[in-house]
């Protein structure tokens, strides 16, 4: 099992991944199922590709969990814990990771908002344990001050829907709770 690394958001898993490279190019293993105690089993896989300065999120969902592997470029992740009772509820955090320093999985639980800035062009597989649906695609404003995040840009590209997200006090008000 790779090294785990501690991020401080209850349930987040960050894997330092172990690449194996030779003469060829590398083999790195980027996903096992059992690394995840008690996690569900990922059924579809996505391809995103995000052009530099490109902001995704922030997004949640109360019944999909998320695996992600950055696979090129250099991207800030950010992370806010919206679990009513987690050990960490109310923390949010910016997690910079880089492909060039060595690759990474990171597990995001349900009920943790999460999203990404693209410092450069960046590709990201994400694999999810329930099925898209739209239904269960939730979200928040980016640049909430109580998020907590240091994101590197305060003028990054945003899709319309997530120009749109709502405010945390908002999300917080009008969500059920997500159960830690």
């Amino acid at each position: 099992m790779p090294e785990t690394i501690d991020i401080g958001i209850e349930g987040v898993l960050l894997f330092r991944l172990t690449t194996h490279p030779d003469l060829r190019g590398s083999f790195t293993e980027d996903y096992r199922r059992e690394w995840i105690s008690g996690g569900r089993e990922m059924v579809q896989g996505n391809i995103s590709k995000s052009k530099a300065n490109v902001l995704r999120g922030l997004h949640f969902h109360r019944q999909q969990a998320d695996w992600w592997n950055f696979y090129q470029g250099s991207a800030v992740v950010g992370l806010y814990d919206l679990r009513t009772g987690s050990p960490t509820e109310g923390t949010g955090l910016a997690l910079r990771l880089d492909t060039e320093e060595e690759l990474h999985g990171l597990y995001i639980p349900r009920g943790v908002a999460h999203g990404f800035y693209a410092k450069n062009d960046v590709l990201l597989h994400y694999m999810v344990d329930n099925y898209y649906t739209g239904s269960d695609e939730f979200g928040v404003t980016w640049d909430d001050p109580g998020l907590g995040i240091d994101w590197p840009s305060r003028d990054p590209i945003l899709s319309d829907r997530d120009r749109s997200n709502p405010g945390l006090g908002e999300v917080l008000a009008e969500a059920p709770a997500y159960g830690a």
